[in-house]
């Protein structure tokens, strides 16, 4: 029985054997309002290849009322089952399918999801299909590369907007009839419904004459904070940038920017109608980091209406060139784009992106770029550090491999020649191995079809004066971690190594040497004959994907001077380089503590300024010897005091400062402190204790026992709004007290009621890292109920649980015993072994770098 499961096979199969022409959708939604369940009405006219063939339609819905197909009305009750509708007896040549069913609104993020908001109690709905939910709200050939076109009708309360693919039409009383999209997938369709707040403006574009409208939406309770110039600011230069370098134009006939609640992702790329989590509508200051984030995603969807939307990838083992792409090229319109605020986003992709890519790659599901994709269930987990960060590093690489303009000149190629079509790598590979003249054969079977990561190390000799009389890069190739398929490989690096020296107190790079790093060993002689600089520095500029290590020399220097390098890039490296060394026990985690205390005064980055507030807490809270963690915490917290009263006021550096001592305040004078400012009774010049800051105060006077129900009670009084109901779910769950715990853990596990993000917000407040003896008796439990629970619940909020509810505090080998006994035992899909393989490789981690720790302080 394949439940909600599609195989790659079948999909192959039903492709052969169909063309798909046109739906039309037929939605009523007047009874949004009042949630359960909507009329959809399907109508889709397909080719067969084959008269008498036998194939199906995908829908998830409670009742089908009606399957017509070519005239005849086929028993719903026979044909209906496991997801799927059956139809056999095909024509030879054109056929049409109608489907009326009832479909159901839900409040997991996927397919039509409904969200009442407390402010003016109205339903707010928007749609979310990837990776196979289009057949929630509508009967649908669910994979990518059955394309149509689609033309939706959708009747809607009164006083509400439709906004899908096409222009919004004007409403014909309380129906609004769209224009049919162009040739697109299922999965990049979508509807967004309610009585939304709007502002409007247009591109023009430059190069052909063009006036795109474009739209920004979000609830009207948010509508106060929509910074809406600054959202079309980025849009534009996002347009401007991506036309002249895709040389393409923009291929919808609209660009709408939706910001909705409780989405499960950052952002969502449907055609012209892009959906955005509306946590990116700041509610209270954030620092410029946040800007930048918010930034990258807005591009991030934009790239993906030439590559995702306009392109598309055959089956989903190319997802990765999806998001790798939009990933890359974001960042890169970040960097290069005239009169962007980010010029440093390399340092900022350096910092956060790529370590969230090492770190993937090092967990037992590690795989190929290029993943096997077997079936949905296989995708739905595969939306990870190595389809975004790892793709988009190694497409960087590419870019140096090949040059910049061949890059570009083949991905033009590319839209033009597969425009509204479907694709696999080879077709982007073959366009830019025209352009460059580059055989990229061998370079995608170590880079792509292999999983990984290298570690590259310099071996420098000197002679007594200091000058260098023999230079070599060497490559190693760790052993996979266990459990992972493959072996580990060598591969071509394109690489820089910068020469940095001191200068006027700064550490300023001298030289930059570039070149092809491949096999075990490289020479290096541009180098040989020349003194020894302070630093050696592989990798400078971040080109290549692959874990750096610094020589003996180079990394004395940076423990006491990392934060004298003039350039944000080189000193992200050596962060990123040190947080590497300390997850793989190289750097016991009091060091690395000490490395940031030195360092950190000095980081101008915001951005990476923050990563370090959170790598410090985690290092201390999971990687320190369990006996020497309290010293640790008390000197981390002791100095986010002293930085947040030395800050200057009002700026993002006293902000990031004051949420780090939210963080972990722990002594009764520091949560006195904290209690104060959030009463206050005390001020800090310059800090604006502003709605999302109050939170951060009370959820840890929460969760150190300082505050109460009736406290958190009076403070969402304050702020009766979905952001104020979540961050009280998290205040309440954090409590010190086992009938909070029981409470939160029956509200998660023992009911399905909760919406997502109010189910999110309740395991963030649930684990409290100082709070594993109160949480060690959940351990037991989870095992007890996690199958269930996945069995039970839809990908989303069982993932939720999954990852969010193990018992990853336990740091100790009966929690490793405990999850190889469940593994043994409990028989969970693919999927499911999946993320509990992934958290148990956490917890041996933590164990080893303990250790390492431990000896270090011995």
């Amino acid at each position: 029985m394949p439940g909600t499961n599609l195989t790659r096979e079948e999909a192959q199969r039903r492709a052969r054997l169909l063309t798909v022409d046109a739906y039309e959708i037929d939605l009523d939604l007047s009874g949004a309002q009042e949630g359960g369940t909507f009329r959809s009405v399907t109508t889709v006219r397909f080719d067969s290849a084959e008269a008498g063939a036998e194939t199906f339609i995908d829908l998830v819905a409670p009742t089908v009322h009606e399957v017509v197909l070519n005239g005849e009305a086929l028993d719903a009750g026979t044909v209906f089952a496991d997801s799927r509708i059956a139809l056999s007896g095909l024509v030879a040549g054109a056929n049409e399918l109608k489907v009326v069913a009832d479909c159901a609104y839900t409040n997991s993020g996927e397919g039509l999801h409904r969200f009442v908001d407390p402010v003016d109690d109205q339903a707010y709905l928007y749609t979310q299909f990837e990776v196979p939910d289009a057949r929630r709200v509508f009967a649908s050939f669910e994979q990518p590369d059955l394309k149509a076109t689609f033309r939706f009708t959708v009747k809607a309360p009164e006083g509400w907007t439709v906004i899908s693919n096409s222009p919004t039409p004007e409403p014909e009383g309380t129906v609004w009839r769209f224009a049919p999209t162009p040739r697109i997938s299922t999965y990049i369709t979508a509807l967004i419904v309610g009585p939304y707040h709007s502002v409007h403006s247009s591109y023009e574009s430059k190069d052909t004459g063009r006036s795109v409208p474009l739209g920004i939406y979000c609830r009207p309770s948010l509508a106060e904070f929509l910074d809406a110039d600054a959202i079309f600011e980025v849009t534009r230069q996002g347009f401007e940038w991506f036309e002249e370098k895709f040389d393409y134009p923009y291929p919808f006939a609209k660009y709408d920017q939706l910001f909705v609640p409780e989405f499960n992702a950052g952002a969502m790329e449907n055609a012209g109608a892009v959906t955005i989590r509306d946590q990116y509508v700041f509610r209270s200051k954030v620092t410029d980091a946040a800007y930048e984030m918010r930034a990258e995603t807005l591009l991030h969807e934009l790239a993906h209406m030439w590559f995702g939307d306009l392109v598309t990838m055959e089956w989903w083992n190319d997802l990765w060139l999806n998001e790798s792409f939009a990933t890359y090229t974001s960042i890169a319109c970040q960097a290069m784009a005239p009169g962007s605020r980010w010029p440093h986003s390399w340092t900022t992709f350096a910092n956060s992106m790529k370590t969230w890519a090492y770190r993937q790659d090092q967990l037992p599901s590690t795989h190929p770029i290029m993943a096997e994709i077997r079936d949905l269930d296989d995708v739905l987990v595969n939306f990870d550090g190595i389809t975004y960060a790892k793709g988009a590093s190694v497409l960087k690489q590419l870019v140096a491999y090949v040059g910049m303009d061949e890059f570009f000149a083949g991905v033009q190629a590319y839209f033009k020649r597969h425009a509204f079509g479907n694709t696999r790598l080879s077709d982007l590979l073959g366009a830019l191995e025209e352009t460059s003249g580059r055989d990229l054969k061998t370079w995608s079977g170590k880079w792509l079809e292999t999983a990984g990561i290298n570690v590259l190390r310099p071996e420098i000799v000197t002679d007594s004066t200091g000058v260098v009389t023999a230079f070599a890069v060497r490559q190693e190739a760790p052993a996979l971690p266990a459990g992972a398929k493959g072996e580990p490989v060598l591969r071509p690096h394109r690489i820089a190594i910068g020469l940095y020296d001191h200068q006027d107190g700064r550490l300023v790079r001298t030289e930059r040497i570039e070149l092809d790093v491949d096999g075990e060993l490289t020479e290096v002689p541009q180098l040989v004959g020349r003194q020894r600089p302070a630093v050696v520095l592989l990798n400078d500029d971040d080109l290549s994907y692959a874990k750096v290590r610094l020589d003996e020399q180079s990394l004395w220097t940076v423990q006491r001077h990392l934060g004298y390098f003039t350039e944000s890039l080189p000193r992200a490296l050596c962060w990123a380089s040190a947080w590497d060394m300390t997850r793989d026990g190289e750097m016991a985690a009091r060091d690395y503590l000490e490395l940031v205390l030195s360092g950190i005064t000095q980081e101008s980055d915001i951005g990476v300024v923050q990563s370090l507030h959170r790598q410090v807490k985690l290092a201390i809270d999971l990687y320190a010897a369990p006996e020497w963690r309290e010293t640790g915490l008390a000197r981390w917290t002791e100095a986010t005091l002293e930085q947040l009263r030395a800050a200057a006021p009002g700026s993002d550096h006293q902000l990031a400062w004051a949420r780090a001592f939210a963080a972990t305040a722990r002594t009764g004078e520091q949560l006195d402190l904290l209690a104060a400012l959030l009463d206050g009774a005390e001020t800090i010049e310059g800090l604006a204790v502003d709605t999302e800051l109050r939170w951060a105060f009370l959820q840890r006077l929460a969760a150190t026992g300082r505050a109460g129900e009736s406290e958190i009670a009076a403070e969402y009084e304050r702020d009766r709004t979905a952001a104020g109901e979540r961050h009280a779910a998290t205040a309440r769950a954090s409590r010190p007290t086992a009938e909070a715990k029981a409470a939160a853990w029956a509200s998660v596990v023992e009911s399905d009621k909760l919406p997502n993000a109010v189910q999110e917000a309740v395991i963030g407040g649930f684990v409290q890292t100082d709070q594993r003896e109160l949480l060690a008796p959940y351990a037991e439990k989870f095992f007890a109920v996690v199958k269930d629970v996945w069995n039970a619940r839809s990908h989303e909020m069982a993932q939720q649980v999954a990852v969010g509810l193990y018992p990853a505090l336990q740091v100790e080998q009966a929690t490793l015993d405990a999850t190889d006994a469940w593994l043994a035992s409990a028989e969970p899909n693919a999927a499911l072994r999946r993320l509990i393989s992934e958290s148990r490789s956490g917890v041996e981690r933590a164990l080893k770098a303990q250790a390492a720790d431990a000896a270090a302080g011995a």
